[in-house]
């Protein structure tokens, strides 16, 4: 494979470029400044190592990776030709995105897939108005990108799917799991279920029915621990979708259909307690807390991916 343009800095664009360069495809990190991008690349090779480095020249294709310095919306950088895929990682600025996406437009060469990784802002959005439009897919990472294997594939209005399947099989190729969703909506695909669940989940707390602790070890020890080994539609297979059908008709009319956030929520946020980040959510976080529980996490997703990989 050529080479791969990742477009930011962040968190995200290291994790990102770090699942290409451990399967030892070259990676340009284009940021506003030198500084920046050098030390992004810096980040995605070492989190290449750690995830572990594979291909004959791999170690060789990572340290003949670089970054380049860009004005304004990458006006500096020329060599589009050799390259495979580029994907937009900065932060959630659709003016921004906009512009970026627009220069792309004009000087990547139309054969050339490109990808945005924004959470938020739709790529039809993204693209509106741009005459190589079709070539323009969501590509949307979870964190952390070089550990967890989902890429959603994200087909806009005006998308080719030629494009999308194109972008999958890039994926594919360096291990990733990509999933294409067929039309531009909110929350793409795992968003989607996942805060389905979360209304349900906080909808409970706010009930007083139980505490976000009882609530983190029922999904974590029933239906959680099965998903880590099959996804619902399968286990659904598994168990019959008779069963289901018959508790569905009980459950379905009791489920929350709130289309706001449950007071709860809104006065954590009013107060500041964000969770880890500000020592405080639902529960006080001390800073010993806070490593133990981080640490656990990162051993707990590596085995979790280990899981993933049993045939």
């Amino acid at each position: 494979m050529n080479y791969v343009a990742v477009i930011g800095t962040g968190i995200m664009a290291s994790g990102i470029a770090a699942g290409f360069i451990a399967k030892s495809i070259p990676v340009v990190i284009l940021g506003r400044n030198k500084e920046k991008s050098d030390a992004c690349l810096s980040k995605a090779i070492a989190l290449a190592e750690k995830i572990g480095l594979s291909g004959e020249n791999s170690k060789k294709q990572s340290s003949e990776i670089f970054s380049t310095q860009t004005t304004e919306v990458l006006e500096a950088w020329k060599n589009w030709d050799d390259c495979e895929w580029v994907i937009e990682t900065i932060a959630e600025n659709l003016a921004l995105k906009q512009a970026i996406f627009k220069h792309l437009d004009e000087v990547v060469p139309a054969h050339i897939p490109i990808g945005s990784n924004s959470s938020g802002f739709p790529i039809s959005k993204i693209a509106l108005g741009l005459k190589t439009a079709n070539r323009m897919i969501g590509a949307h990472y979870f964190m952390p990108a070089e550990v967890v294997p989902l890429v959603e594939i994200v087909m806009g209005e005006k998308t080719d799917i030629a494009f999308a399947e194109k972008a999958c099989q890039i994926y594919k190729a360096i291990d990733k799991k990509p999933v294409l969703v067929k039309k531009d909506i909110p929350g793409f695909l795992a968003n989607r279920i996942q805060h389905a669940l979360m209304r349900e989940a906080l909808s409970l707390v706010q009930e007083g029915i139980a505490t976000p602790e009882d609530i983190d070890d029922a999904v974590r020890y029933s239906f959680g621990f099965r998903y880590a080994a099959v996804g619902p539609m399968t286990q659904k297979e598994i168990s019959g979708w008779d069963g289901m059908a018959n508790a569905a008709k009980e459950i379905y009319p009791s489920l929350s259909n709130i289309t706001t956030l449950p007071p709860k929520v809104v006065q954590l946020m009013s107060e500041g307690k964000t969770g880890m980040k500000a020592g405080e959510g639902f529960r006080t976080w001390s800073p010993e807390e806070i490593k133990k529980t981080s640490d656990s996490y990162s051993r707990r997703l590596k085995a979790a991916f280990d899981v993933l990989n049993i045939e």
